[in-house]
Formats: C-alpha cells, sequence, structure tokens
C-alpha cells in the first residue's frame, strides 16, 4: 500500500476509534451517575440502529440472514463485550480498561488459527505476544487486578471472538449489513433488561450523554467501515491501537486519572506491538 494512502487510513482509524472512546466516555459518566450499564448499551444499539438503517441499504432480501446463527453470535459477542466494557468503566480508569480490553487481538489471532485455519506468522506471533506482555502491565495479575479490570478483559475475549466470527462472514455479507445486523440484533437483545431502566436511573439531564454515547460508538463504527474498503483488516487491526491515544488523554482531561507507571508501562508497549504489526504487515504486502 501507497504510503500516502496508508496515512489516509491511519487517520481514519484514529478518528473512528477517538469517536468510539467518546462514546464510551460519555457511558462511563452516565454509569458514574447512577446509570444502569445495560440501559446505555442498550440506548447505544437502539439508537445506532434507528439512526445508520437509513443508509445501510437493506434490502427484504437480506431480512433473512438476521437468523443465520453466526451473525447472531457475531452480535452476541459484541453485546457482551459492550456491556462488560461499560461495567468496567463504571470503576476503573478509562485508559486501564482500554488497556486490558486489548487481549482482543491476541484472542482473535488465536481462534482464526484454530477455527479458520489462518496460518501462524512467527513475526506476528511475537508482536501479539509482547502485547499481551504490555496488558499484563495494564492488568497486574496478583497485585492489583480489581473486578472491573477481570471485566475488561472479558469483554476483550468477547471482542476478540466478534473479530475472528467477522472475519468467517465477512466474504458472505455487506459491511453495512453487518453493522446494522450487529445493532438491531444487539438492541432486541437488551430490550428486555434495558429499556426497563430508562430515565427512572438515567435521568433526563443525561440524555445529551446518552445521545452522545450512541453517536460516537455509530460514527466510529461507521468510518470504520469505510475504511476496511480501503485496506485490509491485516492493515486495519493493529491501527486500532491507536485508541490507547485517545482514552489516556481522555483519562486524564475528563477524570484526572492518570496511569500509574507500571500501567504507563504497559500501554506503551502495547502501542508499541501494535503499530510493530502494522510495519510488519507493510513489509510483507511490498515483497
Amino acid at each position: 500500500m501507497p504510503l500516502a494512502s496508508l496515512l489516509q487510513v491511519a487517520a481514519m482509524v484514529f478518528v473512528a476509534t477517538s469517536l468510539v472512546v467518546f462514546g464510551d466516555t460519555a457511558g462511563k459518566l452516565l454509569t458514574g451517575g447512577g446509570a444502569s450499564p445495560v440501559f446505555v448499551a442498550w440506548s447505544r444499539f437502539a439508537l445506532g440502529a434507528v439512526l445508520l438503517l437509513p443508509f445501510s441499504g437493506l434490502k427484504r432480501a437480506e431480512l433473512v440472514h438476521f437468523l443465520d446463527w453466526k451473525v447472531v453470535l457475531r452480535a452476541l459477542f459484541i453485546v457482551g463485550g459492550i456491556c462488560c466494557i461499560l461495567t468496567a468503566l463504571r470503576t476503573e480508569p478509562i485508559a486501564d480498561v482500554f488497556g486490558a480490553f486489548f487481549i482482543g487481538p491476541v484472542v482473535s489471532y488465536l481462534l482464526a488459527v484454530v477455527f479458520l485455519g489462518e496460518r501462524i506468522s512467527p513475526l506476528r506471533t511475537v508482536l501479539l505476544l509482547l502485547g499481551f506482555a504490555g496488558v499484563m502491565l495494564v492488568v497486574k495479575p496478583g497485585f492489583g487486578a480489581t473486578p472491573g479490570i477481570a471485566l475488561a478483559l472479558l469483554a476483550g475475549c468477547f471482542y476478540g471472538a466478534y473479530l475472528t466470527m467477522t472475519r468467517a462472514v465477512a466474504g458472505h455479507y455487506r459491511p453495512r449489513f453487518l453493522l446494522v445486523s450487529q445493532l438491531i440484533i444487539g438492541a432486541a437483545v437488551l430490550t428486555p433488561l434495558g429499556a426497563t431502566a430508562t430515565w427512572s436511573e438515567a435521568g433526563w439531564p443525561a440524555a445529551g450523554l446518552v445521545l452522545l454515547s450512541a453517536l460516537g460508538s455509530a460514527a466510529g463504527n461507521y468510518i470504520l467501515v469505510f475504511a476496511n474498503r480501503i485496506a485490509s483488516a491485516t492493515v486495519i487491526a493493529p491501527l486500532i491501537y491507536s485508541q490507547l491515544i485517545a482514552a489516556t488523554a481522555v483519562g486524564v482531561l475528563v477524570f484526572g486519572d492518570w496511569p500509574d507507571a507500571v500501567a504507563l508501562t504497559g500501554l506503551c508497549v502495547i502501542a508499541a506491538s501494535g503499530f510493530g504489526t502494522l510495519l510488519a504487515v507493510r513489509q510483507a504486502v511490498r515483497r
């Protein structure tokens, strides 16, 4: 891929992941104010579905695909991931949550090798193990781990499974269909619990945060769809690590949460692993 195109994709992914962080920031403010994480997740899926459905190009013939177990399972994985990460954000610094969340690429890589038969790349394996070491520095297993960080790890596992399932179905469905299907299925699954919370927990003053949470997530994912039309998944995936930059900045500016020395080292290691993977992919494409 030419350098100019790579920089364009990198800019798109950075904007997209930053928007997702802004959406999660609104979610953290909501849950910190007493709103249920399930309510925040439900409102995100429901509003996202309403906002993106007109642009999805959904056809009547595609409705039957909502019954495909792979499409449903993929949506359930992202539902589980978002519910867990919003619950983790209720008590933990946003940068630490995203650091633990990045166990996802490691999980995705292993699942893709086992279930999709993808080939193992020695260099990429080393870089992923480096990223895993960074995650462990953030998580601090055995000396500082908390239930919130454990939920962030679980969210990352859900997300890794979601990425693998996305690879499994990407060749069969349009990107916009996959995006709107996860929103509609997620809203439907969460409605029994999420809708009952309503404003009794969130309160009308939080309406703007609910909208920001949904818009940030929806807009970020929509931009990622276009980025994936320009570049392959192997180029996009490492760029997702740029989310750590926005998460750390927001944590400091909005919540005053400075990562401790160990966690900050871990975040830097994770970022280095991601961008190292990107350079390795670019060199492989050149060959």
